[in-house]
């Protein structure tokens, strides 16, 4: 059976279901009879107006004719229930200047509705932001596939990253699916082909090196905790006292990446330094905490390694996430199961901890070298 699909699309304020099919001289006759639906010229395509009831006229009229197609303009929204409560009034409360063009507060609105992780917000609303004063003249609502997709090829020729360019169709697409719900609308957008780029790591050796250099019994913790329990950065900031099980040797992870809870290994020769620790610091609520009891900064995680890295003479380029991702390679090269891998490090797919196997030395150990 033909069909025809539904797709959501804007006319001046006016929001609108744009219907598109395979042209032909029945389904050219069919759509001429329609009378509900009206011409765009400007995009060349017929279109009926977003409500309940032109859809269900058209489902009369179409019915035993052709399939209507709805899956564009389905609602389809992921459940995002987060714990905690994302704020950006620090956004809001910016000094902006006279021809910079502001995020809508709308889209502050549903980002905090929907409870996003306050890095990934910051991500959105940058790169929105940019996208909007590039087109600094233009109502953003009349704005089109095309001008996206012209907009992308901008970013391309000024060398950025598909990650970033992933990004801005992620921050897009959020507002016209998201804030002004019409899921689906920019459903066939072209993104960038995924780069499969591996992580560098760390020998054992050489994170014992760094772990030694470092002098500060906090510092010391800090970073044996985020390698020994593979842990990423934001999650070690938000540990509290009450996460580590010393009987049951785990840390429980609470809300980590994707809002997903989990248990980790507690390692013993880190539960040792974590007491000497605690001895020294007493902290009240977070396991580390910064100078007035409030969460450690990320940045001062970055630091602390950066200094380690420099003492232990280790010139690779390394930030906190390498010592997670050396974490999962070595107990894979001790031969725990891939699974038990993803487990520990709260990857939804098993597909995301393969990667660990093409940097695994005894992936290669049994092949010799031609040359031998």
């Amino acid at each position: 059976m033909e069909r025809i699909t539904l797709k959501h699309g804007i006319m001046g304020a006016k929001k609108i279901y744009y219907i598109e099919y395979q042209a032909n001289t029945n389904m050219q006759e069919l759509i001429s009879r329609y009378t509900n639906a009206k011409f765009d010229v400007n995009v060349g395509k017929k279109y009926i107006n977003n409500d309940g009831k032109e859809i269900q006229t058209l489902f009369d009229y179409f019915r035993g004719k052709v399939w209507v197609d709805m899956r564009h303009i389905s609602p389809n929204k992921p459940n995002n229930e987060g714990f905690v409560n994302l704020n950006l009034d620090s956004v809001r409360g910016r000094t902006i200047e006279n021809n910079y063009k502001a995020i809508p507060e709308s889209y502050l609105k549903k980002l905090e509705t929907r409870k996003y992780a306050l890095n990934t917000a910051k991500n959105y609303i940058s790169c929105f932001e940019r996208f909007i004063n590039y087109y600094k003249e233009e109502s953003i609502d009349n704005l089109d596939t095309q001008n996206i997709q012209n907009y992308l090829q901008y970013l391309v020729h000024q060398g950025r990253s598909s990650s970033y360019l992933n990004q801005a169709v992620n921050s897009i697409k959020f507002y016209y699916e998201q804030v002004l719900d019409m899921p689906g609308r920019y459903y066939n957008l072209d993104r960038p082909r995924k780069e499969t780029r591996l992580p560098c790591i760390l020998s054992k050796m050489e994170v014992c090196l760094i772990i030694k250099s470092i002098k500060n019994i906090k510092h010391k913790s800090i970073i044996s905790m985020i390698y020994g329990a593979g842990l990423r950065r934001s999650e070690l900031i938000n540990l509290k006292l009450r996460d580590l099980n010393s009987e049951r040797m785990t840390v429980f992870v609470q809300k980590g990446k994707g809002n997903k809870d989990r248990y980790t290994i507690l390692s013993s020769k880190v539960l040792e330094l974590l007491r000497k620790y605690y001895a020294e610091y007493k902290p009240k609520h977070y396991l580390f905490e910064g100078p007035s009891g409030q969460q450690y900064s990320a940045s001062s995680i970055r630091k602390i390694l950066e200094r380690a890295l420099k003492s232990a003479k280790i010139n690779k380029h390394i930030t906190p996430h390498s010592l997670r991702h050396s974490f999962a390679t070595h107990l894979l090269e001790d031969g725990v199961d891939l699974r038990y891998i993803q487990e520990l490090l709260g990857h939804s797919s098993s597909k995301t901890t393969e990667i660990y196997t093409h940097v695994a030395k005894n992936s290669f150990l049994s092949i010799k070298s031609p040359l031998d």
